[in-house]
């Protein structure tokens, strides 16, 4: 039977939309859920002021009346007229491994898509680079992190048959945290420290994080808005990620570096949170939170979220006293490893940094590209 394609329109079909992943992914051992609370927000236009601001459609596949795909389309408004582009995305895309799934999918959000003027159609991506991006292609057997994509190899198989082309491609880093800091981070943290240009900032509370959270997202707004996929946050926008983040946020591994009173430099980095979120299958309540916050205690991975230095002050050793102070933190805390999260693999100066570091590449990731 041919493969229909259904508009989710109604919380019925939305549900069908949000929990489908946990089917499909049944069998992936190195699956993680999403945390469903969160999934619920972001499909909510009054609490997710992107959804409201931008054009959407969702869209379920069915054969033999089994429901088998799903996928998502945005288009960006603001992002397309600030770089001049006619790009849709693709989000979210799930099915089983069927090519005819794959393409009545692809080929639903492509018409769409056309049918919006848009010229070409890039994914998966969602509305910024705060959302997973991308199709995971190497180092499967890796521990998965929040905000990074954990599909299944033969979905790059389904979606390149189809006609479309690598696009940006990232990768993951693990850096083993040494037992003896570097002598040469010592060495720039004393000479920058007797400088007495700079203050290193590390809070105490969440209570205390609270008022640098404005400060600190400003700083990745100037910071990353050159890089791909990277969307201006507004002051609303940035309260909202800092209330979806508070709960899991250690004040102990956020780091700031101020220069004449101003935020200048900034690196944020959570325990993983990997293990609660399996056993908690997602779910937040009753318990989840707690099974979440327990693997936290537990775990010797820590994740990088964010960092971010000022461009004119870079190249002056700011990168070394942010992960100077923070490896302090984590050797002090037992951790044993760190990841790096996704970098886009033409960054060449955070890839050297790593390297520098001894990280090596654990996973690869990319989006594809189709004109349409």
């Amino acid at each position: 039977m041919p493969v229909h394609i259904q508009i989710v329109k109604n919380r019925k079909q939305l549900r069908k939309f949000i929990y489908l992943p946990k089917d499909i992914h049944q069998n992936h051992d190195n699956w993680m859920p999403p945390i469903y609370m969160d999934e619920w927000t972001f499909h909510n236009p009054k609490k997710n002021r992107l959804l409201a601001e931008n054009t959407t459609t969702l869209a379920l596949a069915y054969k033999n009346n089994i429901l088998v795909g799903r996928i998502m389309g945005i288009i960006h408004h603001k992002y397309n007229a600030a770089k001049n582009e006619k790009n849709a995305r693709f989000f979210k895309m799930e099915c089983y491994e069927d090519q005819e799934v794959a393409h009545a999918l692809l080929q639903y959000v492509e018409q769409w898509a056309h049918d919006n003027g848009m010229e070409n159609l890039v994914g998966p991506y969602g509305f910024s680079d705060k959302d997973p991006q991308g199709f995971q292609f190497e180092g499967f057997d890796e521990l998965p992190v929040i905000e990074a994509p954990t599909n299944e190899a033969y979905m790059l198989d389904l979606v390149e048959h189809e006609g479309y082309k690598p696009d940006v491609s990232w990768v993951e880093y693990k850096l083993n945290i040494p037992e003896k800091m570097p002598e040469l981070y010592e060495k720039v943290y004393l000479r920058l420290m007797r400088s007495g240009k700079y203050k290193i900032i590390e809070p105490k509370s969440k209570r205390e994080i609270k008022k640098y959270i404005i400060p600190v997202f400003e700083l990745i707004n100037i910071t990353f808005h050159q890089l791909y996929g990277f969307a201006f946050m507004s002051h609303e926008e940035m309260k909202d990620l800092a209330k979806q983040y508070m709960p899991v946020i250690d004040a102990r591994f956020l780091k700031m570096v101020a220069l004449e009173g101003e935020i200048v430099a900034v690196i944020i980095a959570i325990p993983n949170l990997t293990t609660g979120i399996r056993k908690a299958k997602g779910r937040l309540l009753p318990f989840g939170i707690f099974q979440i916050k327990r693997a936290m205690k537990k775990t010797k991975q820590l994740d990088l979220m964010i960092g971010g230095i000022k461009e004119e002050l870079r190249g002056r050793g700011l990168d070394v006293l942010l992960g100077r102070n923070l490896l302090k933190s984590a050797m002090e805390a037992g951790f044993k490893v760190i990841d790096s999260h996704l970098e886009l693999e033409d960054n060449n100066k955070i890839r050297a940094e790593m390297e520098r570091m001894g990280g090596k590449i654990v996973k690869r990731f990319r989006t594809y590209k189709k004109t349409l």
